[in-house]
């Protein structure tokens, strides 16, 4: 199982090519080879997944049911928000344009770790959605991981 953990600056070239950084292209799953999931994020940002995470995902979807308007909507727009890449040999991947404006990508952005994702973040708006708050943050991780 991968984990990816920490935050890096990273670079969109002109063709919205993104290469992984380092850290967190050793720890992908060698039986991903070079595809991942780019989704895009319920924050103004993307999710990459690999394979094997988002083989996990697919599966609760596929328990959906397909005579039920809402179950069919809701796979309708989370599989619309989907696309699969690949790494090339540089370990660059290519990002579809309609992904880069749903985040706001420039040419700057931040990449972080998120367990068993990676967050892919305009930096500007990335801020906006970090807890500054250190009461704050100790009352989440209470609430949501003290047994």
């Amino acid at each position: 199982m991968a984990f990816f953990t920490s935050e890096y600056e990273c670079k969109l070239d002109a063709k919205g090519r993104l290469a992984l950084p380092a850290k967190i292209k050793a720890n992908l799953p060698e039986v991903s080879g070079n595809e991942l999931v780019v989704m895009k994020g319920f924050d103004p940002n993307l999710v990459v997944y690999t394979m094997m995470e988002f083989k996990k995902i697919q599966s609760k979807f596929a328990s959906l049911s397909d005579f039920d308007a809402a179950q069919r909507r809701l796979k309708r727009n989370f599989f619309r928000s989907v696309a699969p890449v690949e790494l090339d040999s540089a370990g660059r991947f290519l990002i579809p344009k309609a992904w880069i404006e749903h985040a706001k990508l420039e040419k700057n952005v931040i990449v972080i770790g998120t367990g068993s994702t990676v967050e892919i973040w305009n930096p500007k708006l990335y801020d906006e959605y970090l807890i500054e708050d250190s009461e704050e943050y100790s009352d989440l991780a209470k609430k949501f991981l003290d047994e």
